[in-house]
């Protein structure tokens, strides 16, 4: 019997249209025997044309789904697109079948170069909101974008047929239409998932005689769905359809009838619909166009899954690609994976358990009358079964396995931008593999792997490719730690491509980013943030470039509010020097003249504000305040000179706040802050301290001043309540100003005071509550304040010393024979 007598007899007359829904399991093992049971010459996938040419690429042993095609303009890599595929979507197994059998496979969805110009020009216009439907055409026809889904770019009214007025059902029917929906609804089904895994996936795992049966049905529900409902609301749909019409009749010309098509079953009527060639050719007349470049990316489950962003249509990929690679008893092998992970997470399970939630998951599908326990059985099993009745494991459950957090690779021979290659080649000399799973690493700046990492990272934040995100560091706060949070998602790879106008290698574009971005730079603090970046990221060469632009915006800018926000960045970035081993001398030069700056306009700019312009200002004083210390440490600079110079600022820094401190014009937070930022340094004694604050607290110092004033003292995270607790003496000025407050007064000052105390710790509240019931002060009065220090005893306690010898030995890593008296020395 020749091949076309088999061909006749198995599928029926014309081309075997094949209509699917995108990344079904059931639609996957459904075209797999389809097309074994056929051999078609040819077979046409519903996807990008201008991805012909990478379809071999799905052979290669280090090509592994999910994974994506990725079109992006040339001109705006940002303007892009993604088809994703997963080894359980009908399209990737019509492509395996093809490159296996030797049989030439071609895509025949409307060109990308059409899908990406069609919204251009209108997107201020559009508002990008992911597709949620659940139908059964929802990846290739509305693929994901960078910035935006090229569907959500454009929806032209004009382009659409409107029935008459007499023949519109109703208006919901204008909208758009999830197929699933409608069929499920008409089978009495509240749910189109569950109605797809009882009516496809449950009995494709059963087995079907005859192969093109489950086509043929679906393609007659897609018929009368289509005659009720047009083109269902995507106004795209008669061009794309229109161009899969004329890739057909090509195919025909060239292969003969043996042709197989694998589409969204939404198009099936539509192929099958007699059109001439000229009526679809005048669809497609005149179609915007732009110029693109197309690739393979690496994909995640979470990107098919709707709560990953990504409208695919599943809510399960981790199930549906279990249901798909499962040779038999999917429950049993599932209930065990999820068995596996729960032990991993040290959770008791034992086989009995699994026993018991597989027999507990078929009960439940008996129950609701379905032929075989779907996900909703067995979640309801685990959850009842293996977690206890808690939904805290069940939530990893769902996380680690129903949605999954795999990540596809690529091959090396796949297309790629400069940049692209370039950062792989980074990522395997530094052995920092992308991930799909959210992790934090922890870097050691002094290991020459770390640093790299580092710098890496860095360069990638200065792309726009946020990898990494920093995190603070739990085990350490010094400079030579950093901790980041890192995870790899699909939209990077846009990112990538975005980036390649900026250079070839990530060091090359993260230095022209940098100089392009020093030189637009809107503020001066914008500018000192990027020389803080480029010594982050290891830049040498753009830190003239940033240098010269902070030099002039530091010359021209008088605000001092500006100067004091860049100040902050800029000190920090002496610090890398030691560890990073960078030349921060031209820095250190500019960070001093902007400190001088700051100290001569400050005290002008702090008279006369309102309260939110105090509060702000008071943020600049601490600000600069910590730079400042910063500056006037040993070894910030280079050389002694510039360790006297810190010094020097320091001492003139001093001199600042005292002039604050004495100037009735400056609002009380400031003032009070002033007094305390001296009173910590130990420039202004607790005698000092305790005659300014009464001063402040007389009864010619209006309420509302005064409370600023104690906000500014000991308000904020900085101790001011541990310093209540241990000087009884200003508390004791605190609470007696406070109950002499007028009754009229005292509601405008209460939310002041509320916010300067709800910042303390619950303890030291409760500290403070205590010493101001039994009345501050007494202690010490009962104690004689003859001891020194208020709030103190007169002696110290050696029991209470003793006791941390031994952790002090300890730590420092000393035996039990050093004396005592060793251990100052040591500790210093």
């Amino acid at each position: 019997m020749s091949d076309d007598t088999e061909w006749r007899r198995s599928p029926g007359p014309g081309p075997l249209l094949l209509g699917v829904r995108h990344h079904g399991p059931g639609s996957a093992r459904a075209v797999r025997a389809a097309l074994d049971a056929a051999r078609p010459r040819v077979v046409l996938i519903e996807g990008p044309p201008e991805a012909d040419a990478l379809i071999p690429l799905a052979a290669d042993p280090e090509m592994r789904p999910p994974v994506a095609l990725l079109a992006h303009a040339v001109d705006e890599p940002g303007r892009s697109a993604f088809w994703p595929f997963a080894d359980f979507s009908p399209e990737w197994v019509a492509v395996r079948w093809a490159l296996e059998h030797e049989v030439p496979a071609r895509f025949i969805d409307l060109p990308a170069a059409h899908t990406l110009a069609w919204g251009r020009g209108q997107e201020e216009e559009a508002v990008a909101v992911p597709d949620t439907d659940t139908d059964t055409d929802t990846e290739a026809d509305e693929p994901d974008s960078g910035r935006q889904t090229p569907e959500a770019a454009d929806e032209p009214d004009s382009g659409r047929e409107k029935p008459d007025a007499a023949d519109e059902p109703d208006t919901d029917r204008q909208l758009r239409v999830d197929p699933l929906a409608a069929l499920a609804e008409a089978a009495g089904y509240d749910d189109p998932e569950r109605w797809w895994e009882d009516v496809v996936e449950h009995r494709s795992a059963a087995g079907e005689r005859d192969v093109f049966a489950p086509f043929a049905a679906v393609s007659e529900a897609m018929g009368a769905l289509r005659e009720t409902y047009g083109t269902g609301g995507r106004d795209r749909d008669p061009v794309r359809e229109a161009h899969m019409r004329l890739r057909l009749r090509a195919a025909q010309r060239e292969f003969g009838e043996r042709v197989a098509v694998v589409c969204g079953a939404w198009h099936v009527p539509a192929l099958r619909a007699k059109t001439t060639v000229a009526a679809d050719r005048e669809l497609l007349k005149g179609l915007p166009k732009v110029r693109t470049d197309m690739t393979w990316v690496p994909w995640t489950n979470r990107r098919l899954a709707r709560a990953g962003g990504y409208g695919a249509g599943i809510d399960s990929p981790g199930w549906y690609g279990h249901l798909f690679r499962a040779p038999d008893r999917p429950v049993e092998r599932w209930l065990t994976k999820v068995a596996g992970l729960l032990r991993e997470e040290d959770r008791i399970v034992s086989s009995a358990h699994v026993i018991e939630a597989v027999r507990l998951a078929e009960t439940l599908a008996v129950m609701r009358g379905r032929p075989l326990p779907g996900l909703g059985e067995t979640t309801d099993a685990v959850r009842a079964v293996l977690c206890e009745g808690s939904d805290v494991p069940l939530a990893l459950v769902h996380d680690r396995l129903v949605v999954g957090d795999v990540l596809g690779e690529v091959p090396e021979a796949a297309p790629a931008v400069p940049l692209q290659r370039d950062l792989v080649r980074e990522q395997r000399r530094l052995r920092l593999k992308p991930e799909a799973l959210e992790r934090e690493l922890e870097l050691d700046l002094r290991k020459d792997t770390d640093a790299g990492r580092s710098r890496l990272l860095h360069r990638l934040r200065l792309l726009g490719v946020g990898w990494g995100e920093p995190v603070r560091s739990r085990g350490s706060t010094g400079t030579f730690r950093e901790t980041w949070r890192l995870c790899w998602e699909p939209e990077l790879s846009v990112r990538v491509a975005e980036a390649g106008v900026w250079g070839t290698t990530v060091e090359g574009a993260a230095t022209a980013r940098a100089e392009a971005d020093a030189v637009h730079a809107g503020t001066l603090a914008d500018v000192t943030g990027l020389a803080e970046h480029c010594l982050l990221a290891g830049l040498p060469d753009a830190l003239p470039v940033v240098m010269r632009a902070l030099a002039d915006r530091a010359a021209l800018d008088t605000d001092v509010g500006h100067l004091a926000q860049a100040l902050p960045a800029l000190v920090r970035s002496l610090r890398y020097g030691d560890v990073r081993g960078t030349d921060t001398r031209a820095l250190t030069e500019v960070a001093a003249g902007l400190a001088e700056r700051v100290f001569v306009g400050l005290p002008p700019a702090c008279v006369a504000l309102d309260a939110d312009a105090a509060e702000e200002m008071r943020g600049h004083v601490d600000a600069v305040h910590t730079a400042v210390g910063l500056l006037g440490e040993p070894g910030t600079g280079t050389g002694a000179g510039a360790d006297a110079g810190g010094r020097d600022l320091r001492r003139r820094w001093r001199a600042v706040l005292r002039t604050l401190t004495g100037r009735e014009t400056v609002p009380g937070v400031l003032r009070g802050r002033a007094v305390r930022i001296l009173l910590d340094e130990g420039e202004l004694g607790p005698e000092a301290a305790a005659r300014l604050m009464g001063l402040v607290l007389s009864p010619g110092t209006p309420p509302a001043d005064a409370a600023a004033w104690i906000e500014g003292f000991v308000g904020g995270s900085g101790g001011g309540g541990m310093l209540l607790v241990h000087d009884e003496r200003l508390l004791g000025l605190v609470d007696a100003w406070l109950t002499g407050v007028p009754a009229a007064a005292f509601t405008d000052v209460l939310p002041l005071l509320r916010r300067t105390f709800s910042v303390y710790e619950p303890g030291v509240r409760r500290t403070i509550g205590e010493l101001v019931r039994r009345g501050p002060g007494e202690r010490l009065q009962g104690a004689g304040q003859a001891g020194g220090t208020p709030g103190f005893g007169a002696e110290a306690d050696a029991g209470r010393a003793d006791a941390v010898l031994p952790v002090l030995r300890l730590l420092l890593g000393l035996d039990e024979t050093t004396p005592d008296n060793d251990l100052v020395g040591a500790g210093r």
